[in-house]
């Protein structure tokens, strides 16, 4: 029998004659614990419990007041369930363990000690918290004195007590139950109460875990005679002896210990499959198999999974051998707190080796009983694992180790030990523990599953969206990519910035409408197609043409809103067209006002038949265009204006740097219980070049030319003091420029250099053919010119326009020539 009863400070003690009912109340000290690990709240009952006056607690290390051990960590070289706690608060404070701990443990000082001088006993509860505000550990303690403990058990009846968690919703009143929680929390406000309220009802309402064990007949095995058959020998026997056989009525009056016992395991069963798989995570759904048979079933639960299996990976066929990896995924008992930690820690990876249950287990598959553990046997045991010794821990106990499988594969197994003081595992246990196994084996498979659909669609995002170089010329860029909190994160949403011919710079954020694998397929094919049609120099309204026509060719369900900008930094203006997104955001450097600009939304790509426009915009050093997905304006049941309004805010907000500024919108923005849709931010610092730094030459069709574009490029380099980097460029423009004059065919050709942190050339001309690289042999008398750009050169490239081609590369210039300009702050490298 398992009762459970839920604590509340201020009350008194359940009687005794109370001990059968559903709730109850015992006195609680209730202590909160800062980020610094200093108490700021330490109740009267905390004073009546540890002895100490608020006055004295306040404001002091929580290690020096809570001697609770295993609730806060203990002195590294003590042992002992008197050792002061204190060395893992850090972690605890840090959210390292995300979920609350409770457990038992003994105090020397307490409001009245025991005449005979033994440590007084006491429960305890700890919650991490997480949010806004100083606090960051709830730690709930109780006297276990004031409740009916074992030396008070009827004969032959032993129980257990211990501090849990459970749904409050498990118990009646359960609003109730609710509302009378806020009165044990110190005087604040209702917000920062509603929060911590909040987290304490979803991570486990502290309740009493009472099991209580009662000594009744078992029947030794499954192959006892049924029902019908022992009535008929019982009336066999009857005659035999001259006695008159009992009637039906009596024999349905005859308790069937059988049937009880069966019926017991399956109401077992049915309880555990309710608690566990109440979540994918993989994490989560651990603990809750631990937790489900502890300590109803068995007094210790450690589960051991492949390594692969936490990593949401596949793992080769057929059983697992020697070399297999096991990880420690999580242990329950109702030993004294600490006692497993140090020999068999959870996140301890190790094989097992053979003559070994464990190895048994896991590569036959099959349920392994040992009903008591010799000390021989245990000896034999031990030996097989040379980094500690597990004797202590296992000697003597009834072990039972079942497989977690899931579609014949063997995801990991569990090993349960029961006290000696109860009865050994039977066969009946062990089918038990066999189809408990078999349930929680497909209830991790599945979150297996979820976590490998996760990675894969995590890793198909990653490939899919594009390593922004944050710094360009004239341009800084900022993104984010926040995956959304549905089943299969994955989505269409997605930025882009390339490269253009003139020192331009296209900036682009799309959304493709659905979710998953197939949204994200077409996010890969719509970015690669806009990047095939930037590289053609297209305006941003035929741009979008284009991509509605391949998104209609590509299918009917191929719908997507998309925004294409072009940034010219020299001539410090956007061009940008809208198909169906949400318009862009520009904060203006000169006064921090921000606007939405007034951008014709056109139509989603994929409708077919809707023309797309053009807007120019006129934009200064400084400004900032903010690019996102409708994911981070829209909440449902909210108007998008909303929305929009409070992004213009949150961008206008000065910040310290790009990232902070978009950190900034992404806090401002989320709404309560986190967003639902996954989102993409683009945010570009608009610097501009001065037309300083900006020179051009337009060139004759004439091979002498080629030795003016030369004069020219030393000319401009000296004047910016970049001596040293004239040669290389004289030597690379000479080639480019030599190739546009043999190949133009009767426009000039212009030569420009542009300087920020790396020399720019350009060289344009009306031929459309592209060169490429080519072998050039001995003998041969061209081929060698863009081979000598591709070694001096940092970066080059060509590009087709809508009057022939440009032909560019990008020169690395000394640093500390060029350290200052172009938003690079001096003395940095660029």
């Amino acid at each position: 029998m398992q009762r459970r009863t839920p604590p509340g400070e201020g009350s008194r003690a359940a009687l005794p004659e109370q001990r059968t009912a559903l709730s109850g109340r015992i006195p609680l000290a209730v202590v909160v614990v800062d980020g610094d690990g200093l108490v700021s709240h330490w109740s009267t009952g905390a004073r009546k419990l540890f002895g100490r006056a608020r006055e004295e607690a306040v404001g002091r290390p929580a290690v020096d007041l809570l001697p609770v051990s295993g609730a806060l960590g203990e002195e590294p070289g003590q042992d002992g369930p008197e050792a002061p706690a204190g060395a893992d608060l850090d972690v605890t404070l840090s959210g390292a363990i995300p979920y609350p701990t409770a457990g038992r443990a003994r105090l020397n000082q307490g409001p009245a000690p025991d005449p005979g001088g033994l440590p007084a006993d006491v429960l305890w509860w700890a919650y991490p918290l997480v949010g806004p505000g100083p606090e960051r550990l709830l730690v709930l303690a109780a006297d276990a004195a004031l409740v009916h403990g074992e030396d008070d058990a009827p004969p032959g009846e032993s129980e257990r007590i211990a501090p849990g968690f459970a749904l409050h919703t498990e118990f009646p009143g359960a609003d109730g139950l609710a509302k009378r929680l806020p009165e044990i929390l110190p005087s604040m406000s209702v917000a920062e109460s509603g929060r911590i309220v909040s987290q304490v009802l979803e991570l486990g309402y502290p309740v009493l875990e009472i099991s209580r064990h009662d000594r009744v007949p078992v029947t030794p095995d499954w192959g006892v005679p049924r029902r019908e058959e022992r009535s008929a020998l019982r009336r066999r026997a009857a005659r035999e002896a001259g006695v008159e056989p009992r009637g039906t009525a009596s024999e349905e009056l005859e308790p069937d210990l059988e049937y009880a016992a069966v019926r017991e395991r399956l109401e077992f069963l049915n309880e555990v499959s309710g608690r566990i798989g109440t979540s994918l995570d993989l994490t989560r759904t651990i603990r809750e198999v631990c937790a489900a048979v502890v300590p109803r079933f068995t007094d210790v639960a450690g589960t051991y999974l492949r390594e692969q299996v936490l990593a949401g990976e596949g793992f080769p066929d057929g059983p697992p051998d020697v070399t297999t990896m096991w990880y420690r995924a999580a242990l329950e008992h109702t030993d004294e707190p600490g006692r497993w930690d140090d020999v068999v820690p959870v996140g301890e990876s190790m094989p097992f080796p053979e003559h070994t249950p464990f190895f048994q287990c896991m590569t036959s598959g099959q349920p392994v009983l040992v009903p008591r553990i010799t000390e021989p046997m245990g000896e034999a045991i031990a030996s097989q694992f040379e980094k500690r010794d597990i004797r202590p821990l296992i000697t003597g106990r009834s072990m039972l180790v079942v497989p977690l499988k899931a579609r014949n594969v063997v995801l990991g197994f569990m090993i349960l030990l029961r006290h000696g003081e109860r009865p050994p595992f039977n066969d009946m246990d062990r089918v038990t523990g066999a189809e408990l196994a078999a349930r929680a084996g497909l209830v991790l498979d599945n979150a297996r599953m979820y976590t490998y659909q996760e990675n894969v669609a995590d890793t198909l995002q990653d490939s899919m969206l594009p390593q922004i170089t944050p710094r360009m010329p004239g341009c800084d860029v900022a993104t984010r990519y926040l995956p959304g909190t549905r089943l299969g994160r994955v989505g269409g949403d997605w930025f882009d910035t390339i490269k253009l011919p003139g020192s331009r710079l296209a900036l682009v954020v799309g959304d493709v409408m659905g979710h998953g694998l197939n949204a994200a397929a077409m996010m890969g094919q719509l970015r690669t197609a806009v990047q095939t049609m930037a590289a053609l120099d297209m305006p941003p309204a035929q741009l979008l043409r284009n991509l509605d026509d391949l998104a209609q060719r590509l299918g009917e369900h191929y719908l997507a809103t998309c925004l294409y900008a072009v940034y010219d930094p020299i001539r410090s203006e956007l061009h940008i067209a809208n198909a169906g997104h949400i318009p862009p955001v520009l904060v203006r450097a000169e006064d921090g006002r921000s606007e939405l600009l007034d951008v014709p939304t056109g139509a989603p790509i994929g409708i077919g038949g809707v023309p797309f426009e053009t807007v120019r915009v006129a934009v200064g050093p400084g400004d900032r265009l903010v690019l996102c997905t409708d994911g981070l304006v829209e909440v449902r049941g909210q108007d998008i204006g909303a929305g929009l309004a409070a992004l213009c805010e949150s961008a206008a907000h000065p910040a310290a740097s790009m990232d902070d500024a978009c950190d900034t919108i992404i806090r401002a923005l989320n709404p309560p219980g986190g967003r639902k849709d996954d989102v993409a931010l683009l945010m570009a610092r608009l610097n501009g070049i001065p037309r300083e730094d900006v020179v051009s030459w337009q060139l004759a069709l004439d091979p002498r030319e080629v030795g003016r574009a030369r004069i020219l490029t030393r000319g401009a380099l000296e004047r910016w003091g970049l001596d040293e980097a004239a040669e290389a460029a004289e030597l690379m423009v000479g080639e480019v420029v030599t190739n546009a004059v043999r190949h133009a065919h009767s426009r000039h050709v212009e030569l420009r250099l542009v300087r920020t942190d790396a020399l720019l050339c350009e060289v344009s001309d009306d031929d459309h053919a592209v060169p490429v690289l080519v072998g050039a042999g001995p003998e041969d008398e061209s081929g060698r010119g863009l081979r000598i750009v591709s070694r001096l050169a940092r970066e080059w490239g060509a590009s087709r326009t809508a009057q022939g081609k440009t032909v560019w590369f990008e020169q690395a210039l000394p640093w500390r020539r060029t350290a200052g300009r172009c938003g690079v702050p001096a003395g940095a490298r660029t």
